[in-house]
């Protein structure tokens, strides 16, 4: 089973214990059905949640059948969806536990999460712009900032950072999947940073490894053209060091001179005989 429907299993069961925020997410759930609402349902999973959902608000009975298109155009004109669809009456979401009901229904119709183990991608495709305004608004009350775009004659609600799916989860209660994807982002953080490291490191090394054999070219063409014998007695030491250290980095090269030196020492003397071998080039 993907993340996406992990996240809408868990949803599914969650039942708002209040009445009007039982009301909220069947609004958010008719929103995204559209006007064919009896033929749209043919998520099994979804037809139970809004039985259920009904059953909070009037008694319905036990069978999941007795969803009858009276029972429908009933909901409708409870969850005051206007004509054409648009949007839910805004005194229906004015409270922040009526706002995590409302966005969750409109997601577990409308929908999907990527898999986080290969990128962050949260979404909820609506049919009208103003149904994304509506949503925008309403996740924006809990500081996650979603933005929307129109696709393909679509207008879909997104996030696209792994911390504020994090929150959009958290505001629609799925505590369970919350937890999931902090875990995977800990692990992918974790593997970031070693992946950092071991670049920096490498880089590091490549940046030594060049040094060295590019002074160790010097100290060749010294030889050939003037003769390390010729050197005054500081160079000829620290050529004769690096000639027989040549993997070794500056900061421990001064160590095999006696009396040692530290890096900056060893550099000073390098770059002079970098200079004096640019002389024959």
């Amino acid at each position: 089973m993907s993340f996406s429907k992990d996240v809408k299993e868990e949803l599914f069961s969650i039942i708002p214990k209040s009445r009007h925020c039982v009301i909220a997410e069947l609004a958010g759930i008719f929103l995204m059905l559209g006007n064919d609402i009896h033929k749209s349902i043919s998520d099994d999973a979804l037809l139970r949640k809004v039985f259920t959902l009904l059953n909070k608000t009037r008694n319905i009975g036990k069978d999941v059948t007795a969803l009858s298109a009276d029972v429908y155009l009933e909901t409708i004109k409870m969850v005051k969806l206007n004509k054409d669809c648009s949007k839910v009456n805004d005194l229906l979401i004015q409270q922040p536990c009526c706002k995590r009901s409302f966005i969750r229904g409109a997601f577990l119709v409308a929908g999907s999460i990527s898999d986080p183990n290969k990128g962050y991608h949260f979404e909820i495709v609506c049919n009208q712009e103003s149904q994304a305004v509506q949503l925008v608004k309403a996740m924006n009350v809990f500081e996650v900032e979603a933005k929307y775009v129109c696709r393909t004659g679509k207008y879909v609600v997104y996030l696209k950072e792994g911390a504020q799916i994090v929150e959009i989860l958290r505001v629609m209660e799925a505590a369970h999947s919350v937890m999931e994807l902090e875990n995977i982002r800990v692990v992918k953080e974790v593997r970031g940073t070693i992946n950092r490291k071991v670049n920096c490191e490498t880089a590091n090394i490549g940046k030594t490894v060049s040094a060295a054999v590019r002074q160790i070219e010097d100290i060749n063409l010294i030889e050939e053209r003037l003769g390390l014998d010729n050197l005054p007695q500081p160079l000829q030491e620290i050529a004769a060091v690096r000639l027989e250290y040549p993997d070794t980095p500056l900061g421990s090269l001064g160590q095999y001179l006696d009396p040692p030196i530290g890096k900056s020492g060893v550099n000073h003397r390098l770059k002079k005989l970098a200079k004096i071998a640019d002389e024959y080039r």
